[in-house]
């Protein structure tokens, strides 16, 4: 599996292994069955793994794999892992947050990952009418100086805010952004900032939950409700697309690539952003190991220009997403923002 220098002297698999599929939400989970799977994956190159403090239960199964496997991490029958979490404030604690609050849930992250030092952090904040979010990014930026905290990275904020942690002395190293054939709201400005500061995206969002495949090929607009919170998310980002029909134009124009090299419609979805400037690696979120061979595929093609240039053409026609990143996503009222669960964050 194909590897990038996230920072000099850090190196990551460039698909990462997503854990918002294993916080519930998404269907049963056995947990053997999930330390297995990822056992899987690690020795199919697959070696870092994203997951979160609000991700209930996903830090503490991948510190129980850690554990379970232990001889073989240290024999070297597998390779090290890197483990990428978040901080993600409660929302109802964003106006009063204090730096003993911080420390508490990284501590916190620390144990349940069984690990002495969190090899990248990603900062997220709910909403920019609580100016906390400066403050308490140069707290865990002293967090990181204390040697709790190898690297800082950002997720869901805009280029303006990322500026404003930058002039403040914060050092970004990576930044986790939704990024797809749906959804190319971080060229607007946010790619110029990450060249110049040289802060890698980690996408996701990048096969829309599975609706960038070919099960959804021809087949008629599912209706609500939905199988899980995935599916729910990303058919709002296809409406803001321009609906049903122009996706399904985008998955034939897909499957016709696709073809080209015998790979699923999700492997060019993948390959397409994975081509992208500053794009440093995909998460893809996996329940189980069923798609791990199709992942493996991704490092026998390369979209060629001619085929870029058929994606664009229906990248082109697309209505939005609009606004700067993440912004549909901070309004509460509204359709994206309504589906969020704010305060997960409670010990």
């Amino acid at each position: 599996m194909e590897r990038i220098a996230l920072q000099p002297g850090y190196t990551i698999s460039r698909v990462i292994k997503g854990g918002w599929h294993l916080a519930g939400g998404h269907g049963t989970i056995s947990e053997e069955r999930a330390l297995a799977d990822m056992r899987h994956f690690v020795k199919a190159g697959i070696t870092t793994f994203d997951c979160a403090d609000i991700y209930t239960g996903v830090e503490e199964l991948i510190g129980k794999f850690r554990k379970k496997y232990e001889a073989e991490f240290r024999s070297g029958e597998l390779s090290p892992l890197q483990i990428h979490t978040k901080y993600v404030p409660d929302y109802k604690a964003l106006a009063t947050l204090k730096k003993e609050d911080t420390i508490r849930i990284i501590d916190r992250s620390l144990k349940r990952l069984g690990v002495e030092r969190l090899d990248l952090v990603q900062f997220a904040w709910w909403d920019y009418q609580f100016p906390k979010y400066l403050e308490t990014a140069v707290h865990l930026s002293e967090l990181q100086k204390s040697g709790k905290i190898r690297y800082l990275g950002v997720t869901n904020f805009d280029t303006q805010r990322i500026q404003e942690m930058l002039d403040a002395g914060v050092p970004i190293a990576s930044n986790q952004v939704q990024y797809s054939v749906l959804d190319h709201r971080v060229e607007k400005n946010m790619t110029a900032l990450a060249q110049k500061h040289h802060i890698p995206y980690l996408c996701y969002g990048t096969v829309a939950g599975g609706f960038l495949s070919d099960r959804y090929l021809n087949a008629p607009d599912p209706v609500p409700p939905y199988e899980n919170r995935s599916l729910t998310k990303y058919r709002l980002i296809i409406d803001e697309f321009g609906g049903y029909e122009l996706f399904q134009e985008a998955l034939r124009t897909l499957k016709s690539i696709a073809d080209q090299y015998a790979v699923g419609i999700a492997e060019v979805a993948c390959k397409y952003i994975l081509q992208k400037p500053m794009v440093g690696g995909i998460i893809v979120g996996a329940r189980n190991r069923n798609h791990l061979e199709s992942l493996k595929k991704l490092d026998s093609f390369t979209l060629t220009q001619h085929d870029l240039v058929k994606i664009e053409a229906i990248v082109s026609r697309s209505k939005g997403p609009n606004g700067p990143f993440y912004e549909l996503e901070r309004d509460k009222t509204g359709k994206h923002g309504s589906i969020m669960k704010y305060n997960l964050n409670e010990d």
